[in-house]
């Protein structure tokens, strides 16, 4: 059994990690501040022995001085708002959490010479000129617009990782994560998948913005979780930079029809003007995670979008 830090654990990926690392009999525990995680995600498993959660602020230096956070073996920081609606809401804490939340991590990491995994974004490429996107392509990043608290703190994330790599030896590995998805996204999340299919099953305009040529890869969550239990398992790991995300590109209007299809929804597909700073592509590329990780993704869309909306339809009280 190993003793697990989770941060963000009431989050979307978060609380999928924790209940897959509480089923192979690990010991969690669980840190998450509830800004934009949901105490329900994890209410299956308070009552569970081996798991203990704290609502904290990693960003707050007192979570250094929780005493049940000695003899780490690992730690997942999850813990950001990933959401364009939560982050540009929520700037500073975002740019904290993603900071001083990420070294107030790696301090622990030090201390208890434990393993850490910093999730970064596929957003560390900002608007990208080279596609696929891969680890040693350094991005189009505007520093001065509303997705910069999130794009560039994550970016600063991944510097505090490289120092404490390099001048303290911490086992820190970076995943960039590129859009995932599944039936646990909230509904009122506010990105594209979660979006579409909540508008598909309750009637509403499908809300494409900009002429939908734009594209994104999405992966369902078991791909991901598997992929970052592969990272943190992987000394070969240590001290890199890994794409995570599905290779497989779809423009958001192709999502739409997709999701109307496999919905049987009447709505409509309306057309809305893009975004400040929207991505135009979002492709990774995944060798790195195939050469170091032996790790794809094994779920394609059409098969995660119907796990995702028949869930949806359960939450919804939606019927055929």
């Amino acid at each position: 059994m190993k003793k697990i830090v989770v941060t963000g654990a009431a989050g979307f990926l978060g609380s999928h990690l924790t209940k897959n690392l509480l089923e192979e009999g690990h010991f969690v525990i669980g840190i998450d501040n509830l800004s934009t995680g949901k105490q329900s995600n994890i209410d299956d498993i308070l009552e569970n022995e081996n798991f203990s959660f704290y609502n904290l602020d990693v960003s707050n230096n007192e979570v250094l001085d929780l005493p049940e956070l000695t003899n780490i073996d690992e730690i997942y920081h999850l813990a950001s708002p990933a959401s364009p609606k939560f982050y540009q809401a929520k700037p500073f804490e975002t740019i904290a959490v993603n900071t001083i939340g990420t070294q107030n991590m790696l301090e622990l990491a030090m201390r208890w010479s434990a393993k850490m995994l910093y999730t970064s974004t596929s957003e560390a490429y900002g608007d990208p000129e080279v596609h696929p996107q891969p680890e040693e392509y350094r991005g189009n990043v505007n520093t001065w617009g509303p997705r910069a608290c999130y794009d560039e703190a994550k970016r600063l994330g991944e510097v505090y990782c490289y120092e404490y790599y390099t001048r303290y030896n911490v086992q820190v590995k970076v995943a960039r994560i590129f859009n995932t998805y599944s039936a646990g996204l909230r509904n009122d999340d506010g990105r594209v998948i979660s979006n579409f299919v909540t508008q598909a099953l309750t009637g509403q305009d499908i809300t494409v913005y900009g002429d939908g040529s734009q594209t994104r890869s999405f992966c369902y969550v078991d791909d991901n979780i598997r992929a970052l239990k592969l990272m943190m398992e992987k000394d070969g790991a240590t001290g890199e930079i890994i794409n995570i995300g599905n290779p497989d590109e779809y423009t958001i209007l192709e999502l739409a029809h997709m999701v109307k299809r496999l919905t049987g929804s009447n709505s409509k597909i309306t057309f809305h003007p893009l975004p400040k700073d929207d991505p135009k592509v979002r492709r990774p590329d995944i060798s790195k995670a195939k050469r170091i990780l032996g790790w794809e993704p094994q779920i394609d869309l059409e098969e995660g979008l119907k796990r995702t909306i028949e869930a949806y339809r359960e939450k919804l009280f939606v019927k055929n």
